[in-house]
């Protein structure tokens, strides 16, 4: 027993020298680390941030500095505007703006911005226009314009109850927002409809204010959480002038007021068509074997949700960079694409494919919520470029580009990928970014690029290849 608890007591005072140990360099984590206490990082000055971030996370602090000041732009009224775009910033993040030219929708003419950074997108792009200019172009057509917005709320009396006494009081909630809506509605927009949304068989007592929106040329966020917080208002405070219902009753609770970025009722459709013997451009190709083929590639995206996902990944690819150009919030757009690809029940295709009496159709119906006003389209001076390069679009026309370019971007993955393979091209385009990578020079890129004309290109072959240049270079000298 005696030998026990000395193993015991051997064993806690080995735990509680561990214990100490982990404290100490927890404390010397947090120090290192941790701002001091009481100090906001927000309140610190640019060049203070900084100077923090450097010293506390990089070997080489003044190095680092260097590298982050060096993306600041030289006009300081510029990067002051950038500075203030979000909070706690350092310095700015580039990406690429590139143009897609040749595209043809609704038979006007448009060069496409378009802001990403990976490679081959804008080429895609180029080629999918200037390969349907020729064959009448694009059509576009919006099918709705409904954004979406709720109050959630708890209410623990008869649904029955609460929806007589909505049915009577609905026209004060859309009066009630009367100082919100006034300029929105000289433009033609405003609340569409107010409705009372039972939720309890999801969720016990659970209820909506579903309210349906027409924001006209901006994507409308602001505005339609202020309307959906002036209708939580209206709810609470007209229920509680009302005798009919107990003291339970009245206290409902709102739980929040936030618009959707699930609107499938803000859909626009791109789509391209023509003879299936005018798919004609590649020489050793037969249109309708292409035409065939190319449609059981959609079909598979439609019923296999393991393509699917790549397959609407490509479309957005198109999407997303002319978004981002146009000042747009492209994680809304992706998140309401996504859900709008599973709305029956299991992840499908954006965009689909028919061959009937000899004619070959692609069309691609896509959600779009998106503004030309507000935001940073009236503050981002390349955004505004873009818009001005777009001739200055309403939200609808946007609409129409966007999914057009998504359209065209999802043609041309599919067309390599139904006949030379989707590397042959990307691989060719990636070339430039694996040579700067290795700092190639002017001469060793030009080596490069001329050995892998008729050659399959990968990461490795490229590499391998600029070695062999290297060593004979050595050898030479």
């Amino acid at each position: 027993m005696i030998k026990k608890i000395l193993n015991l007591l051997k064993y806690w005072g080995k735990l509680k020298t561990r214990v100490n140990h982990i404290f100490t360099n927890l404390v010397s984590l947090q120090k290192k680390y941790m701002l001091p206490q009481n100090t906001g990082f927000s309140k610190l000055s640019k060049n203070e941030k900084i100077n923090w971030i450097t010293t506390t996370y990089f070997s080489n602090p003044i190095e680092s500095e260097q590298l982050v000041k060096q993306y600041w732009n030289t006009d300081a009224a510029i990067q002051k505007l950038h500075d203030e775009f979000i909070e706690n910033t350092l310095t700015n993040f580039y990406l690429p703006l590139g143009v897609a030219p040749n595209f043809v929708i609704n038979k006007k003419a448009y060069t496409i911005p378009m802001v990403i950074e990976e490679s081959s997108v804008v080429a895609a792009a180029s080629k999918s226009a200037k390969f349907w200019l020729t064959r009448g172009g694009f059509k576009a057509s919006v099918l709705g314009t409904e954004k979406i917005g709720h109050v959630h709320f708890t209410y623990l009396g008869e649904h029955k109850k609460l929806a007589t006494w909505f049915s009577i009081k609905k026209e004060q909630f859309y009066s009630d927002v009367n100082y919100i809506t006034k300029n929105m509605e000289k433009r033609g927009g405003g609340v569409l409809d107010i409705e009372l949304i039972n939720k309890t068989d999801k969720l016990e007592h659970y209820y909506q204010l579903h309210a349906t929106f027409n924001t006209k040329d901006s994507m409308g966020a602001n505005f339609i959480n202020s309307c959906l917080e002036q209708f939580a208002k209206t709810l609470k405070h007209e229920l509680a002038d009302c005798d009919d219902f107990s003291a339970e009753e009245k206290d409902i609770q709102i739980i929040m007021c936030i618009l959707s970025n699930f609107v499938p009722n803000c859909v626009v459709r791109a789509e391209v068509a023509c003879k299936v013997e005018d798919l004609n451009e590649e020489t050793n190709v037969d249109p309708l074997e292409f035409a065939e083929k190319f449609l059981k590639a959609v079909q598979i995206a439609e019923i296999e949700p393991y393509r699917a996902v790549t397959h609407n990944k490509g479309i957005m690819n198109g999407v997303d960079a002319v978004v981002l150009a146009t000042g747009n919030d492209f994680r809304a757009v992706e998140a309401g694409a996504h859900a709008y690809a599973s709305r029956n029940g299991s992840y499908s295709s954006l965009s689909h494919a028919s061959i009937e009496n000899g004619i070959f159709k692609f069309w691609l119906d896509i959600p779009l919520a998106l503004g030309t006003v507000g935001g940073l389209t009236s503050l981002h001076p390349l955004v505004k470029f873009s818009l001005e390069m777009l001739g200055k679009p309403s939200a609808e026309e946007l609409m129409q580009i966007v999914a057009v370019a998504g359209l065209a971007q999802n043609f041309a993955a599919l067309r390599s990928l139904t006949t030379t393979g989707i590397q042959k091209g990307h691989m060719k385009m990636h070339i430039n970014n694996i040579l700067n990578q290795f700092k190639a020079t002017k001469e060793e890129k030009e080596k490069v690029l001329s050995h892998f004309v008729d050659t399959t290109v990968s990461h490795s072959l490229v590499v391998d290849y600029l070695d062999v240049i290297r060593n004979n270079s050595d050898t030479t000298n």
